[in-house]
C-alpha cells in the first residue's frame, strides 16, 4: 500500500466507488462542501455562525455517571472553567448488549446529556466509535465481537455488518442533537486513535476503504457537522489530502491527534521525565495538516491507574497545576486552537464496564474529582488559562514563530515562543525555562517590540521571575475593547468592557514582580492596596508591584486594572449572561457575549437578570466575601441562590461587595457494622443437592474466536456463549478412575483476576491474583477419588472486563475469559463434562434498566437479590465484618434510611479497610452494590482501591437504600471486612436542583433463574 502526504488539501471532482463490504453494498463519496455552514473553519480556528472560537474542552463520559440529573452538574463545572465544549463517548457494549437490539434509554439516553449541554452552554465533540478504547470493557466493543471472525477495525466484511446497527442508530441520536438542528453537537469524530497495527491487518492499515466506511455509516445516519479524527500520536493519517495509494478517501474535515506526555507513572508524581516536553507540535502540524487548525483532541489531564497501583490522589500531584501550566502552556505556544483535555471528570466504572487493566474508580486524577468535588489546584489554574484565552480573540490568528532563549530574555536559561500578530497588533511571548524539568527560579528581563519601540521591560526597576515547574504569557499592544495595553508581564484572568469603566484582572505568583504599561494620557491612581510604582511618560502610563495576598486596584482613565496574586485570582469567576441571538447560552471569544466578573469562593455556576436584580447561582463550602464587577445598569438588587444580599457600592470602582454565609450542616450517617445483616449462601453450586440442569452445556467444538486457538474439546471462552461479563462459573463433571491426583486449570479473567476451585463441596485452592497477571496456570492436589464415583469441579473465574483494542491488527478485544486449558492427570481431557453460566440470560440480559454489563455469574446476581427488597425474611444473621471461616462465596444483604439535610451536596463515600490475618494480607475480592447497582469492586490483596464514592440518584439521600456485598473468600480461612463505613466528605451549599433518582426497579422472582 502505497502512502503519501499531500502538503495541501487535494480538490477531487465527487468520486464514487462502489464496494461490497460490511451488511450492505456502500457508495462512497468525497464530502463536498455545503452540508451545512454553522460551523465551518480554516487553518487559524473553528467559526461557529461566522465567529471564531478557540475551542477548549474537557472529555466527560455519561455513561461512568449513571444519574442523568447529575449531567448537568459536571457540565456547568466545565462551563465554569471558561470552557465552551466537551468531548464525550459513546459506549457500544452498554447499547447493544444483545446483538441487534440496540438500546438507549433510561440512564443511556443521550437525549438528556444533549439536553443539559445545552442548558449550560457547552457545545459537543461527539465520540461513537464504534471502537473507543477509553479504558471501557473491549475498548467499547460488546463482548459478543469475540464471535465475529474477521479482524476488528478492519473492512472484514463480517465486522462491518456487526457495526452497522449500533452506528445507525448512535449516529441518527447524534444527528438529531447536531446544531443545524439547534443542538449543541458541533463536531464528530469516527473511530478513535486509528493509529497502531501489529501484523497481517485485513485490507492493510491504514484503510481508506475501511475508514471511509465508518465517516459513511455517520453520513448516512444523518451527520452534516464536520468530522474531526484523532491520531494516537500525530501521524498524519486521514488528515484532508492524506494520500493513500492514489486516492484521499477515508480523510477528514479537521486532522488531530492525541498527547500524553508524562505518561502514566503515577508511583513517582514528583518525576517530570526528560525530553518529554512536545515543541514539535506547529512545526508537524504544517507538515500534516497546513489547511486546517491545529486541534489536540485528547491531551492528558490526568491519568489512568492499573490494579495494584499508587492511586488516582497521586496522579493528581503527577498532572497538577504546575504541569498544566508548563504543557499547557506549551501546546498554546504551537498555535493550538481546539484542546480537549482528557479528563476534566473521570467517573466511575460502575456494573463491569471497565476494562481489565483499571479498577471500579475512573477519578483519573481529573480537575472534577470522582464525587465531583472542586478541591484540586489544577481545576482552579485550569480556570485562569480557559479564561485569557476566551477574551484574547488575536491569538486564533496569530503566527508562531521559533522558540528562541536570549532573543527577547537576557538569559538562556528560558525560552521563549513568540506569537505574532496577524491581521492584529496583538503579539503574544509564552516564556518557559529551557529545562523544562527545572525547579529552581529564573530572574529575567524582557526586550520586547512593541508599537511604541522596543522596550527593555521592566521599565520602572527590577526584574521578573520565572519560578520552577512554571510557564508564562506576557502580550503587548493588547486590546482592551479600544483601549490598548502596551506590555503586560501580569498574566491576564480576564477583562471586560462594561458600560462605565474598562475592567482589567491580572495576576501573578507569590512575590513576583511584575509590570504593564498603558497607551494613554491619564495618570495611575491606586484606589485600593498600595505599594504599586507609577510612572506617566510619552502618552503611556506604567505600574509597577510586587505580588503580596491583599489585592491592589489601580485607575488609569476608564480602566480599572485589579492586581491579585494567583490564590486570590482563583476565586474569581466570570459566568456568562445568555445572549438574545443564535448563540444563546454559548460562549464565543470575540466580545460579543456578556459577562459580570465576580469573586465568590467555591464555585459560580450561572447569572442572569430578572427585572432590576442581578440573580448569581452557585455553591459554597466556607462563608466568603462575594464581590461583583460589572452588574449590569438597571440592576440594583443582587441575589444568589435566590436569597436576596445588601450590598455595598464602591463609589469609584462600582463594585458590590457582601458577604455569602455558609453553615455546616449536622450529617447523621449510618453505622454500616449495627445494622440488620442478613446472610445467604452465595455459591450453592458447590452443595451435593445443587441442580445444574438449566446450565448452559460447553458443547461449542470451534469458536469463531481468533484470538487463541481452542485448546479443550470444546470451548470454555465465556464469550462464546454469550456470557460477556461479570464472574462465569464452570461445572466439570466426571466419572473417577480413582487414579486422579491432580488438575491442572489455566484460567484467564484479565489484570487482577482471581479463581477458585472447589471439588463437590471440598476446596481444593484459589489463584488470589495478582496485579499484573491476567492469566495463571495453576494445579491442584485432589483428595484421594473413589474408583466409579462421579465427581464434579466448580470452577468460579473472575472477569475483570474485555481487553482493549488499541492496535490494529491482533484484536486483543477477543482474548477470552473462562478456561483455556485444562488437564486431569491420568484422563483424557474429554473424561469432563463442562457446564458453564455468566450473567442470567447472557447476552438476553434480565436487567434492562442497569444494563447489560451490571450481572455476573453469581448465584445472588443470577435471582436478582442484589435489588432493592430481596426476599431475605427466612435468610440468616450474618454481617460482612464477621465474615465467613472457610473459602466460599457469601451474599450479604441489609438496609438503611438516609435522611441528609436539602440543599446541599453532600459526597458519600463506602470504605473497605484492608485486612490482615495472622501478619498476612487476606486473600479475598467484594462487590459492592447499592440499590442494585455494582458500585464497587474491592480486591484485599491488590488495590489501591479502598474508598467507592457513589453519587446521589444511586444513593437515596431521604429514604431507604438497599446494600449488599458479595464476599469471595479465596483462603481456607475463610475472610471479612474490616472497617467497613460510609463517610460523608464537605457538605456543599448549592444551587443544584437535588438529583431523580436513577431507575432501580425492585426484586420480583426471575423467570428461569437457577
Amino acid at each position: 500500500m502505497r502512502i503519501s502526504r499531500a502538503l495541501t488539501i487535494v480538490t477531487l471532482a465527487a468520486q464514487a466507488v462502489a464496494l461490497s463490504v460490511g451488511g450492505r453494498q456502500m457508495l462512497i463519496e468525497r464530502e463536498s462542501d455545503g452540508l451545512q455552514n454553522i460551523v465551518t473553519y480554516d487553518e487559524h480556528s473553528l467559526t461557529v455562525y461566522g465567529e471564531r472560537i478557540f475551542i477548549f474542552s474537557g472529555e466527560f463520559h455519561p455513561y461512568r455517571l449513571p444519574v442523568p440529573d447529575l449531567w448537568l452538574d459536571i457540565l456547568q463545572k466545565t462551563k465554569a472553567l471558561g470552557f465552551n465544549a466537551v468531548s464525550f463517548y459513546i459506549d457500544w457494549a452498554l447499547l447493544e448488549g444483545e446483538p441487534g437490539t440496540y438500546r438507549a434509554d433510561g440512564i443511556f439516553a443521550l437525549e438528556p446529556f444533549f439536553e443539559a449541554a445545552k442548558q449550560a452552554g457547552i457545545y459537543l465533540i461527539a465520540r461513537p466509535g464504534p471502537y473507543i478504547n477509553a479504558e471501557s470493557s473491549g475498548g467499547g466493543f460488546p463482548g459478543w465481537l469475540q464471535r465475529v471472525k474477521g479482524q476488528l477495525r478492519t473492512r472484514a466484511p463480517d465486522y462491518l455488518a456487526a457495526t452497522d446497527n449500533y452506528v445507525a442508530n448512535a449516529g441518527a441520536a447524534i444527528a438529531k442533537a447536531q446544531i443545524t438542528n439547534g443542538g449543541p453537537v458541533i463536531l464528530v469524530q469516527p473511530e478513535n486513535e486509528y493509529t497502531g497495527s501489529t501484523g497481517n491487518v485485513t485490507g492493510g492499515f491504514p484503510d481508506p476503504v475501511y475508514f471511509a466506511y465508518v465517516k459513511k455509516q455517520l453520513r448516512d445516519a444523518g451527520i452534516v457537522v464536520p468530522f474531526i479524527s484523532n491520531d494516537a500520536s500525530p501521524k498524519g493519517y486521514f488528515a484532508p489530502g492524506y494520500v493513500v495509494d492514489g486516492t484521499t478517501e477515508g480523510d477528514v474535515d479537521i486532522y488531530g491527534f492525541d498527547s500524553y506526555p508524562l505518561g502514566f507513572d503515577c508511583a513517582n508524581p514528583y518525576t517530570w521525565p526528560s525530553g518529554n516536553l512536545p515543541t514539535y507540535f506547529h512545526a508537524t502540524h504544517e507538515r500534516e495538516s497546513p489547511s486546517t487548525f491545529e486541534s489536540i483532541d485528547e491531551f492528558q489531564g490526568g491519568s489512568f491507574d492499573p490494579w495494584g497501583g499508587p492511586g488516582f490522589e497521586k496522579c493528581s500531584v503527577l498532572l497538577n497545576m504546575e504541569f498544566e501550566r508548563v504543557f499547557y502552556k506549551n501546546n498554546f505556544a504551537s498555535g493550538v486552537s481546539l484542546l480537549n483535555i482528557y479528563m476534566i471528570y473521570g467517573g466511575t466504572n460502575w456494573g463491569n464496564l471497565g476494562h481489565s487493566g483499571g479498577y471500579t474508580s475512573y477519578d483519573y486524577g481529573a480537575s472534577i474529582a470522582e464525587n465531583r468535588e472542586l478541591y484540586r489546584e489544577k481545576y482552579s489554574e485550569l480556570k485562569l488559562e480557559a479564561n485569557f484565552l476566551k477574551v484574547s480573540p488575536a491569538y486564533l490568528t496569530a503566527s508562531v514563530g521559533d522558540a528562541v532563549s536570549g532573543t527577547y530574555t537576557d538569559t538562556s536559561a528560558i525560552i521563549t515562543t513568540p506569537l505574532f500578530g496577524n491581521g492584529s497588533s496583538t503579539n503574544f511571548y509564552i516564556v518557559r525555562h529551557a529545562d523544562y524539568q527545572q525547579e529552581s527560579s529564573a530572574s529575567y528581563t524582557l526586550s520586547l517590540k512593541t508599537s511604541r519601540g522596543t522596550l527593555s521591560i521592566p521599565q520602572l526597576g527590577g526584574s521578573l521571575t520565572l519560578s520552577g515547574r512554571d510557564s508564562k504569557w506576557h502580550v503587548t499592544d493588547y486590546d482592551l475593547g479600544g483601549t490598548t495595553l502596551l506590555y503586560s508581564t501580569a498574566e491576564i484572568f480576564t477583562w471586560k468592557k462594561f458600560e462605565k469603566s474598562t475592567v482589567l484582572v491580572v495576576y501573578g505568583g507569590p512575590g513576583e514582580l511584575h509590570e504593564l504599561s498603558v497607551i494613554t494620557s491619564s495618570p495611575a491612581t491606586c484606589v485600593e492596596g498600595s505599594g504599586v510604582i507609577t510612572k506617566s511618560a510619552n502618552g503611556t502610563t506604567t505600574i509597577n508591584w510586587q505580588t503580596e495576598s491583599a489585592r491592589r486596584v489601580v485607575q488609569i482613565g476608564g480602566l480599572l486594572v485589579y492586581i491579585l496574586d494567583r490564590n486570590t485570582a482563583y476565586n474569581y469567576w466570570v459566568p456568562d449572561f445568555a445572549r438574545n441571538d443564535q448563540w444563546g447560552a454559548y460562549t464565543s471569544n470575540i466580545g460579543n457575549t456578556t459577562s459580570v466578573i465576580v469573586q465568590a469562593g467555591y464555585l459560580v455556576r450561572s447569572v442572569f437578570v430578572e427585572g432590576t436584580a442581578l440573580h448569581i447561582n452557585g455553591d459554597l463550602n466556607a462563608t466568603v466575601p462575594i464581590k461583583v464587577l460589572g452588574a449590569p445598569t438597571g440592576t440594583k438588587d443582587l441575589h444568589f441562590n435566590g436569597e436576596k444580599l445588601s450590598f455595598t457600592t464602591d463609589p469609584v470602582t462600582g463594585e458590590w461587595s457582601s458577604t455569602l454565609q455558609y453553615e455546616s450542616p449536622e450529617i447523621n450517617l449510618p453505622d454500616l457494622s449495627s445494622l440488620s445483616w442478613k446472610y445467604l449462601e452465595d455459591l450453592p453450586e458447590i452443595q451435593s443437592t445443587y441442580d445444574d440442569s438449566a446450565w448452559t452445556l460447553a458443547d461449542h467444538t470451534t469458536s469463531n474466536n481468533t484470538a487463541y486457538a481452542l485448546q479443550t474439546p470444546t470451548s470454555l471462552f465465556g464469550s462464546d456463549y454469550g456470557y460477556n461479563t461479570g464472574i462465569l462459573i464452570f461445572r466439570g463433571w466426571f466419572v473417577a478412575q480413582g487414579s486422579e491426583s491432580s488438575i491442572s486449570l489455566y484460567t484467564q479473567g484479565g489484570l487482577a483476576f482471581g479463581s477458585s476451585v472447589f471439588l463437590n463441596s471440598t476446596y481444593i485452592g484459589s489463584w488470589p491474583g495478582s496485579a499484573g497477571a491476567e492469566s495463571s496456570n495453576n494445579t491442584y492436589a485432589l483428595p484421594n477419588l473413589v474408583a466409579g464415583k462421579t465427581y464434579v469441579f466448580t470452577v468460579i473465574v473472575d472477569n475483570n472486563g474485555l481487553d482493549e483494542n488499541n492496535s490494529v491488527g491482533p484484536s486483543e478485544m477477543k482474548n477470552p475469559r473462562g478456561i483455556l486449558n485444562y488437564d486431569l492427570s491420568g484422563r483424557n481431557q474429554s473424561a469432563i463434562t463442562w457446564k458453564l453460566t455468566g450473567n442470567l440470560g447472557g447476552e438476553a440480559y434480565i436487567d434492562k434498566v442497569r444494563g447489560p454489563l451490571n450481572e455476573g455469574g453469581l448465584y445472588a446476581e443470577r435471582q436478582g437479590f442484589t435489588q432493592p427488597f430481596p426476599p431475605n425474611h427466612d435468610w440468616a444473621t450474618g454481617s460482612p465484618e464477621e465474615g465467613i471461616s472457610t473459602a466460599g462465596i457469601a451474599f450479604y444483604q441489609a438496609s438503611f434510611h438516609l435522611d441528609l439535610p436539602k440543599g446541599y451536596d453532600i459526597p458519600l463515600t463506602f470504605n473497605f479497610g484492608s485486612t490482615v490475618i495472622n501478619g498476612t494480607v487476606a486473600d479475598y475480592r467484594a462487590q459492592l452494590w447499592i440499590n442494585g447497582y455494582q458500585f464497587g469492586k474491592y480486591i484485599n490483596n491488590v488495590g489501591p482501591q479502598e474508598a467507592y464514592p457513589v453519587p446521589a440518584g444511586i444513593l437515596d439521600y431521604y429514604g431507604q437504600n438497599w446494600l449488599a456485598v458479595e464476599l469471595w473468600a479465596q483462603q481456607d480461612t475463610g475472610a471479612h471486612l474490616t472497617n467497613f463505613t460510609l463517610e460523608a466528605g464537605t457538605p456543599v451549599l448549592t444551587s443544584m436542583n437535588a438529583p431523580n433518582l436513577a431507575p432501580m426497579p425492585s426484586y420480583s422472582k426471575r423467570p428461569g433463574a437457577y
